[in-house]
């Protein structure tokens, strides 16, 4: 009997370990993220732990060098805005106020991806996340352009592959130029997806 108390006892501490150390590492992928945005990929690391909230020593453990870094970000950038899709499709007024808000997030990501992508070009495993990144978010985007069609808010025919590279060759100016502004073009090209309404 005490030995069964003994291991229940032993068995959540290690459960909730390993729940705070998956937290502490979705909370460095953000910080990551955001200082990938503002500062690059090549920010220092102290940056990222200064917004992260903890020590540089903390990054190494996770992610031994920048590359594991920069990979683990692009990752889990993907994952967020894939899993967002069928959220904002259940919560949003509309499947087409859905598709706007999942656009909004896939082009936060494609900010970011932009400077990954520069990081990762050299490597030989960029193919392979390219392939990751179209084979989790193009389902996504198909399944709010469908349910947008269905509810009859958007005109049929729009791949979502056609739509995931427009929107990514507009963001592909954005760097550097404060005149261009992309989300101004993407939210036209989103009104021209929309039906006519009938009187």
């Amino acid at each position: 009997m005490s030995a069964e108390g003994h291991s229940g006892k032993t068995g959540t501490p290690g459960r909730s370990k390993r729940a705070d150390a998956l937290r502490n590492q979705r909370t460095l992928l953000a910080a990551a993220a955001e200082v990938f945005v503002t500062s690059g990929v090549d920010a220092p690391m102290r940056e990222i732990a200064a917004k992260a909230g903890v020590g540089l020593g903390t990054i190494y453990r996770h992610f031994p060098t920048r590359a594991d870094l920069v990979v683990a970000v692009y990752r889990h950038q993907v994952e967020a805005c894939a899993e967002a899709g069928p959220t904002l499709l259940a919560d949003a007024d509309s499947p087409f106020v859905a598709l706007r808000r999942w656009v909004g997030l896939f082009v936060d990501f494609l900010v970011t991806k932009h400077g990954l992508a520069g990081a990762l070009q050299s490597d030989s495993g960029f193919d392979a996340l390219h392939t990751y990144f179209l084979d989790r978010l193009v389902p996504v985007c198909s399944q709010l352009l469908d349910a947008a069609v269905d509810a009859g808010e958007i005109k049929p025919g729009t791949h979502a592959y056609e739509l995931m590279r427009g929107i990514g060759n507009l963001c592909i100016g954005r760097d550097g130029d404060p005149r261009y502004d992309p989300r101004r073009l993407i939210e036209l090209l989103l009104q021209g997806l929309r039906r006519p309404q009938s009187g």
